[in-house]
């Protein structure tokens, strides 16, 4: 709803999400925006 409206850039969103979650020490990380992250990466 915050990115429908433009509150947020939901790319950042996302890849911050991801980034912290690794930084937290996942080794894998299964995620509704794995094919998004993919194209940003």
């Amino acid at each position: 709803a915050a990115a429908a409206k433009g509150w947020i850039d939901e790319s950042r969103v996302m890849l911050e999400s991801l980034v912290a979650i690794k930084r937290a020490g996942a080794d894998l990380i299964l995620t509704y925006f794995a094919l998004d992250a993919a194209r940003l990466l």
